[in-house]
């Protein structure tokens, strides 16, 4: 999978502001990029493992990897994620969509851009009102899947070229939608540029990320890997967005992916006007130490016992007789796996719905990915819920698993046990 890779020059500054980088948040040892799954055959063949490691800009607060991998790297066109495999997402854009088309009097005449589009997963709401749906997206793989489903959509990185691009189609837009997206792009300057040279005088972009709040708090290391370029607060994206002449005027706090932010921009000169949630936020933030260096510095400490927690509870399991198998193959279960050094001798196999990760092995740790129903056949005694952001999902749709006495554990910030 290392073939044609792109690497960077690493560097000590800051990607947004540029200035040196000198607090680390998390250092989680070496790792594999999390969605490189590994066909069965190449399981004896050198696998590539880079440092995984978030530093903090103490001049813009923005935390961030350090470059090691280009975006074409990661995002290929064989990108194994399809948005469309969890219900629970689903419903999300779903009413997403129906509350921004009433907030934002979306019609027939409006035009929605979707930065990182995927399979269609939400655009597929926009077309169903009849409002103009364009989505941008790099990955062959899932942008054929929202093709097939009838969205127009372009197979390309988005920035000021792919933006200059569709303007002059004159695809300006009244909503841009770039849900855990910003996150993802390396050269973060040119993807926000890009949104405003696209938005129309009045339109509106939206940003959901995970917030960095959120992950501190609740001690969500997992979320940590080498396809998320930038952790960010509001205080940052304040400074990310106003360098590109928007600004942030409202904010949601959400609990999609354990805890994430909404940032409604717009033109620094629109009308919108900044609702009290921005300064709500921003409050939380402060008080929680975000402008201060050793809040950052004293995370990783707290991590490294989230850690060992967790090995004890498995190790214990292990010793007293039970299987363990596990539920999903997300990006985060593969940071939690080999930063916990979690392999197949504790985890028999996982499962997963996605039909493009059964019958691979997991990056690293080389546990073998296989279809659901062969948990029911197995019935292991536990099972360890990797994508833990949608715990009640997958606790519905394996409720049988309670048939034989099986339990779940949820990993994440400390291990605790379902029943």
């Amino acid at each position: 999978m290392a073939a044609g890779r792109t690497f960077l020059v690493q560097a000590p500054n800051c990607r947004h502001c540029h200035a040196p980088l000198t607090v680390t948040l998390a250092d989680l040892g070496m790792s594999p990029v999390a969605n490189d799954y590994l066909e069965p055959n190449k399981h004896a063949s050198m696998e590539p493992f880079y440092p995984l490691e978030v530093l903090v800009c103490s001049a813009c607060r923005l935390a961030q990897t350090r470059d090691l991998l280009g975006a074409g790297a990661m995002f290929r066109d064989d990108y194994a994620y399809f948005s469309s495999h969890s219900t629970s997402w689903l419903d999300h854009a779903r009413r997403y969509v129906e509350a921004q088309r009433a907030r934002f009097d979306l019609t027939a005449t409006s035009q929605v851009v979707e930065v990182a589009s995927n399979d269609g997963y939400l655009l597929q709401y926009v077309r169903d009102f009849g409002i103009g749906a364009v989505g941008v997206e790099p990955c062959k793989s899932v942008a054929d899947a929202a093709i097939a489903r009838g969205i127009d959509t372009r197979v390309t990185f988005f920035g000021r070229g792919t933006a200059r691009a569709l303007a002059a189609e004159g695809l300006y837009a009244d909503l841009l939608v770039a849900n855990n997206v910003l996150a993802h792009v390396p050269d973060i300057n040119d993807f926000v540029s890009g949104v405003a040279i696209l938005l129309k005088a009045d339109g509106v972009a939206t940003f959901e990320v995970q917030h960095l709040l959120r992950m501190m708090e609740r001690r969500q290391f997992d979320t940590i890997y080498h396809e998320h370029f930038s952790y960010l607060s509001l205080i940052a994206a304040r400074k990310l967005f106003e360098a590109a002449d928007l600004r942030v005027f409202d904010v949601e706090e959400i609990e999609t992916h354990g805890g994430s932010i909404r940032f409604f921009v717009c033109r620094a000169d629109a009308r919108h006007e900044e609702t009290p949630n921005v300064a709500r936020v921003l409050a939380d933030e402060h008080a929680f130490g975000m402008n201060d260096d050793a809040v950052y510095a004293n995370w990783g400490k707290a991590v490294h016992a989230s850690k060992r927690n967790l090995l004890r509870l498995l190790i214990e399991l292990k010793d007293a007789g039970c299987s363990i198998a596990a539920y999903g193959a997300p990006a985060k279960g593969v940071t939690l796996l080999n930063f916990c050094g979690i392999g197949r001798d504790i985890i028999d196999f996982t499962v997963d719905r996605a039909p493009s990760k059964q019958n691979h092995l997991l990056p690293g740790v080389h546990i073998p990915i296989l279809p659901t129903d062969v948990l029911f056949e197995r019935k292991p005694d536990y099972v360890l819920v990797l994508p833990w952001n949608i715990e009640q999902e997958i606790v519905t749709q394996c409720a049988g698993i309670r048939e034989w006495g099986g339990k779940f554990i949820v990993p994440v910030p400390d291990p605790r046990i379902v029943d």
